[in-house]
């Protein structure tokens, strides 16, 4: 019997001036699987990721988390919650260390199942060496995976990745498939927005491919890019993500 879905999306909306980025938009995510948003550049992805984790407020429809109703809650609230994510562009505190910006985010984030040791988050993520560094000093990739233990330090039992391996070379993007994948075994739900259909298709159970706003393929993505509509899609964009 499959779980209880911990998301459930219904007909979202969300709209920017006569623009609609999302467009009755639906989705169900269940606690620890991992769901893979892909689709064209403007598609609806990111958005989605920012009406779940609070950015925007949605302009119709509905998001629930574990049964509740969140559509328009702030950020901070979400994150009480168990709703966190990663960012395109991390924004760490830069002149904070490395365990400085961990331990900010386990008091912020009062985890629900008790605070995160620091020490272990950042062993887990390859950042144990660098935890009295400022984050300024981290390059790139390490940005980002200070950005994905940040997100973990509050307990989510939701977790929305934007582009995390983007730019990673192709053996952290292996460390970090191994670790989205672990995190999924251990019961959170991951919802990934991501370029690399590689990566996505070496960690997501199934896939939903969006364009415009709606959703035009739901499975995995061996059968996605064997679908009439998804070919067309990516037929001719600038970047087949």
């Amino acid at each position: 019997m499959s779980p209880e879905p911990l998301l459930v999306i219904d007909h979202l909306v969300k709209r920017f001036g006569a623009f609609r980025a999302l467009d009755e938009f639906s989705l169900v995510l269940a606690p620890g699987e991992i769901l893979g948003l892909v689709g064209p550049n403007g598609s609806g992805k990111t958005t989605c990721i920012n009406v779940v984790s609070g950015l925007y407020a949605p302009d119709g429809g509905e998001v629930r988390f574990a049964g509740r109703s969140i559509g328009g809650l702030p950020p901070h609230r979400l994150v009480h919650l168990g709703i966190n994510r990663t960012f395109q562009v991390p924004k760490p505190f830069l002149t904070l260390t490395v365990r400085e910006n961990v331990d900010v985010a386990i008091a912020y984030g009062r985890s629900a199942s008790g605070p995160v040791e620091a020490g272990a988050l950042l062993a887990s993520l390859d950042l144990g060496e660098f935890a009295e560094r400022r984050a300024g000093e981290l390059n790139g990739a390490q940005q980002k995976m200070l950005d994905l233990a940040r997100a973990l330090a509050t307990g989510p039992r939701l977790l929305l990745v934007d582009e995390l391996a983007a730019g990673l070379n192709p053996a952290e993007v292996e460390r970090v498939a191994l670790r989205l994948k672990e995190l999924a075994r251990s019961g959170i739900a991951l919802l990934v927005v991501e370029h690399l259909m590689g990566f996505i298709d070496q960690i997501t159970d199934r896939v939903i491919v969006v364009n415009a706003g709606h959703e035009i393929f739901e499975g995995v993505l061996a059968d996605a890019v064997r679908d009439k509509r998804v070919v067309e899609v990516f037929l001719g964009a600038d970047d087949a993500g």
